[in-house]
C-alpha cells in the first residue's frame, strides 16, 4: 500500500511542476501580446524645423500591411499621416519634418502606429515650441546696400545673421543648430548682393560654382544649385553644432558704411576740385 501513496505524491509534484512552467511561459506570451508593435522618437521635444526621427518594431510581420502612422498636434488637428513599410526584421522608421501651417499649436503632440488590425496599436508623445506663420521656411534677410532681398528656408536651426566680407567676396552666414540630427539650409542669392563668374571683373562671363565653407571646413560636393538670370539658390547641409556657413564667390556687395565712405570720399574730391576751380576763377589777371 505505500508504494501507490508515493506513485500518487510524485504526479502530484509533476502536475505542479506543468503548472508552474506553464504559467512561466504564458507570461512572456501574454508580453508579446501587448507589444504587438512599439513606437519611439529620438527626442522628448523639438523646434520649428527640427527633424523627428521616428523608429519602432513589431512583433510579427503582416506581408502586405504598412504601418499607419498619425502625428496629432496639441490642440487636437491632424498634421501628418505616414504609411511605412516594415523591413525584413520587424523594424520601420521615418523621419517628419516639423513644422508649417498645421504645427502652430504649441505643447503635446502624439504620435500614434497601427499595424494591420485596431489590436496593433502604440503610441508615444513629445513636446514641441509651435511653427511660426509660414513654417521653417520663407524667410528673408535685407543686406545693406542692396534693395534686394536674400530669401532662405533652414531645417534644424535658426539664422543669426548674414554679413558681406568685403576682402573675401564673400557672405558670412552666423546660424544655430537645433537637431542632433543636422540640417539644410536653402538660400536663394541675388546677384546684385553676390555672384560667382568666370569674367575678369567677376561680375560677367559664365557661372562658375561658389565655393562653401561649413565652420571653416570646404564641403567635398559642390551644393546643389538652381540659377536664374537674377539669383543663384544654394542648399547646403550642415551637422549638428554647425556655427557659421560662408559662401565665397567672385564679387560681393559691400556693406552700406563701406559704400557711405565711398561716396563720401568722392564727394570730398568733387568739393575740393570744384573749390580749386573757382579760386583760380576769381584770381586777379595782369
Amino acid at each position: 500500500m505505500v508504494a501507490p501513496i508515493s506513485n500518487m505524491s510524485t504526479l502530484y509534484a509533476a502536475i505542479a511542476v506543468f503548472a508552474i512552467l506553464a504559467t512561466g511561459v504564458s507570461i512572456p506570451a501574454y508580453a508579446q501580446i501587448i507589444d504587438a508593435i512599439t513606437v519611439t522618437t529620438d527626442q522628448d521635444s523639438y523646434e520649428d524645423g527640427d527633424i523627428i526621427t521616428v523608429t519602432g518594431q513589431v512583433r510579427d510581420r503582416l506581408s502586405g500591411y504598412p504601418v499607419t502612422l498619425q502625428v496629432i498636434a496639441a490642440n487636437g488637428n491632424l498634421v501628418t499621416v505616414e504609411q511605412i513599410d516594415v523591413s525584413e526584421d520587424k523594424t520601420y522608421g521615418v523621419e517628419i519634418t516639423a513644422g508649417g501651417a498645421l504645427w502652430r499649436s504649441a505643447g503635446t503632440y502624439t504620435i500614434k502606429v497601427l499595424y494591420g488590425t485596431d489590436t496593433r496599436t502604440a503610441e508615444t508623445t513629445f513636446e514641441f515650441a509651435g511653427s511660426a506663420p509660414g513654417g521653417p521656411s520663407g524667410k528673408t534677410f535685407k543686406i545693406e546696400g542692396s534693395d534686394d532681398l536674400i530669401t532662405y528656408s533652414i531645417r534644424g536651426g535658426k539664422v543669426i545673421s548674414i554679413t558681406p566680407d568685403i576682402d573675401a567676396k564673400s557672405l558670412i552666414i552666423e546660424i544655430e543648430t537645433t537637431s542632433s540630427n543636422g540640417g539644410e539650409l536653402t538660400i536663394t542669392l541675388p546677384r546684385s548682393v553676390i555672384d560667382s563668374r568666370f569674367g575678369a571683373d567677376g561680375m560677367s562671363g559664365e557661372d562658375q560654382d561658389f565655393i562653401v565653407l561649413v565652420d571653416g571646413s570646404e564641403l567635398l560636393d559642390s551644393p546643389a544649385e538652381v540659377s536664374t538670370s537674377r539669383d543663384r539658390t544654394l542648399t547646403i547641409p550642415f551637422e549638428d553644432g554647425t556655427t557659421q556657413i560662408e559662401i565665397i564667390g567672385t564679387w560681393v556687395i559691400p556693406e552700406f558704411g563701406a559704400i557711405a565712405v565711398i561716396i563720401l570720399a568722392v564727394a570730398i574730391i568733387s568739393i575740393i576740385a570744384v573749390t580749386s576751380r573757382s579760386r583760380l576763377n576769381i584770381l586777379p589777371k595782369y
